[in-house]
This record gives structure tokens, sequence and C-alpha cells, in this order.
């Protein structure tokens, strides 16, 4: 091979940046022409219609990226793993996507997703903590169902779903680069790319959505990769990595979920109580909010590249730490007030959230 590999994860992260640079305003422009809205309402914080089709541009950018780098570097597994891998990745989004446009029930949503770490697991995409196949199959879907939709939960606000794939996905590639694990590297560049060349119009303020066609594609990509990360260190040590890399958009669903169900609301229901929400609520600005959180993610991902290159007792010994800090942010963020009882039961405050959209900004879109 004659291009060396520094050079090969450089072109696959550009690439595919400059693909989702050159194909989000297209499908900003063609949602827009055939009403493809995301309509103010309800726990929705926009007060605009804003397009959406963002997700599609960037799975099409991920793909092709993906698809010339395997010609230029054929990944030593083979070509079928990573085949299966776009397949479950494009079904999934093909799934947000139908979800986006008529609207789709959490079962067939959630068996979608069940049906994807099945059918990863039968192509060698497994986690392996234990030396019982059943077990592990569980733990599997667990975590491809869990990283999916928190990063479905975790696309609430303007920017910060991408931004916190992008650091996560650029985590994911160095480790894996360090490692050797060329597929793990080439699709975690990639994955980074798309998701930064779709934040040129989804940063605050968002000018189109990648809707759950781009946040269950994001997920099950970014879980694929949370399990193909391997390195020599006791499988329980090396799960610690994908857990730290990943650890924002599993805290906050964390969050959400523990929030509701005490206060007697469903956890699959939308709503004003995420983190993002949560930081707005004590006085920060939207772009501000998202800007810690991402900052939060790229301290967890450097962590993670920290423990990867650990012993496993100094491992455990940091990630005991981290695990401290977080405990204590999310119980601080945890009695931030975003509920209401005056009317004698609970539900999630319809407070406003500044929202940076201005009604020239659609109408321009609009045009």
């Amino acid at each position: 091979m004659s291009v060396p590999l520094e050079v090969f994860y450089v072109a696959a992260l550009a690439g595919a940046a400059a693909l989702s640079l050159l194909l989000t305003p297209l499908a900003l422009r063609f949602a827009v022409s055939r009403g493809v809205l995301d309509r103010p309402g309800g726990h929705k914080s926009h007060q605009v219609p804003t397009p959406y089709l963002g997700g599609m541009a960037m799975l099409v950018a991920f793909a092709v990226a993906v698809l010339v780098a395997a010609l230029v570097y054929p990944p030593p597994s083979g070509l079928v793993e990573l085949a299966i891998i776009m397949g479950v990745a494009i079904l999934l989004s093909l799934v947000g996507l139908f979800d986006d446009l008529r609207g789709l029930g959490i079962v067939i949503r959630l068996g979608s997703q069940v049906l994807a770490a099945v059918v990863l697991w039968f192509a060698g995409v497994q986690v392996t903590l234990t030396t019982v196949p059943a077990l592990d199959l569980v733990i599997t879907i667990v975590w491809v169902v869990g990283v999916t939709n928190a990063l479905n939960l975790l696309d609430n606000m303007d920017g910060l779903s991408a931004g916190v794939t992008t650091i996560a996905a650029l985590w994911f590639g160095i480790i894996g680069a360090v490692n050797g694990q060329v597929l793990v590297a080439s699709l975690a560049f990639a994955l980074a790319g798309c998701s930064l060349g779709f934040l040129r119009l989804n940063r605050p303020p968002a000018r189109i959505y990648m809707g759950d066609a781009g946040s269950l594609f994001l997920g099950v990509v970014l879980a694929t990769l949370g399990i193909k990360l391997r390195f020599e260190s006791p499988p329980a040590v090396a799960a610690l990595v994908p857990i730290l890399i990943l650890t924002i958009p599993v805290l906050d669903t964390t969050l959400v979920s523990l929030a509701r169900v005490r206060h007697g609301l469903s956890p699959f229901a939308g709503g004003k109580d995420h983190i993002s929400h949560r930081l707005v609520r004590v006085g920060l600005p939207v772009p501000v909010a998202v800007s810690l959180i991402s900052g939060a993610g790229f301290a967890h991902g450097w962590m993670a590249l920290l423990v990867s290159r650990m012993d496993a007792t100094t491992a455990w010994l940091a990630g005991g730490l981290v695990a401290t800090a977080d405990v204590f942010l999310f119980l601080l963020l945890y009695r931030v007030p975003v509920y209401d009882n005056s009317r004698g039961r609970d539900f999630v405050l319809q407070s406003r959230v500044p929202d940076f959209a201005s009604h020239e900004q659609t109408e321009e879109a609009l045009k």
C-alpha cells in the first residue's frame, strides 16, 4: 500500500466533511421544496419551521467516503463485515426517515434497533465480556439499542448531537489508529467528517435538522465503533474506553429517564428536561450550553485515550475518578427545576428556551 495510513485517515475525514458540506445545502433546498419541515409545537423549542433531511446528507457523505476508503485500503477483516455495518446504518436511517415523515410507534423503532444489534452480532460485531454467548448477545443488544437511542435523545438543541458525535468519532478514530485498527479508524474518521460538515448549517442558529434519520444512523455507527474497538487489556478494562467516549449521551439519557419515571412521565416522550435544557435553565445561552457539553465530551475522550494506555489498576482508578465527578455533576443537574407541579400533576415544563433561528432566516431558507 503506497498511501501512508496517516494520509489515508486524514483523507477519509476531509473527504466525508467536504461531501457533507456539499450535500447538506442540497438537502436543505430539497426539504424546503417538498415541505419536509420540523414545525414548532409541543415540547419543541424552535419557533419557526426548520427543514429536515440533514441526516440523509450525512449518511450519503459517510457511505461514499467509506466506499472509496474500502477501495483504496480494503479492510483486513474483509468487505462482508463492512457491507453489513453499512447496511445496518442505512436500515436505521431509513427507519428514522420514515418516522420523521410519517411517524412510527415505539415498538417498531425499538424492534428495528434490536434487529440491527442481532444482525451485527451474527456478523461478528459482538461484545465479549463474558464466556456465555447468550449473555454477551444480550449485552450487545442493550449497548446498541442504548447508544442509538441516547444519540437520538441528545438531538434536542442546535448543533449538540452533531458536535458530540464529531468529538466522539474523532477519539474512536485516534484510539483505533494508535492500536492499528484500520477499519475502526477509517469508519470513525469518516463519521467525524460527515458530522463536522453538517455542523456548518446545524450550529446555532440551525438552518437544517438531522432528524431521526441522522441521529439513529449516528448512534448505531458509534455503538458499532465501541464494540469493534479492541486493544491489549482485560475485557472489563477495555470496556471502559467506549463508555468514557460516549459518557455524555449515556449520562443525558440516564438523567432524563430517571427524572421522568420519578415524575410519572414516559421516558420516551419529548421534553425540555435534558442536560442542555437544564444548563439553559440556570442561565447559560444556548451556544454556551452546547459548547460546554461538547467540551465535556472532549475531556472524556481524552481520558479514554489515557485509559487505553494504562495498566488495569491505574485504569480502574482513573475510571473511578471520572465516575465520581460525573455522579456529582449528575446530582447537580438533576436538581435543576424543569418540572411544574402547580396543576396537581407533573409534566415537562414548557418554558421558553432561547431559539436563535429568526423568521428572516427561515423565510430565506423557504425561498
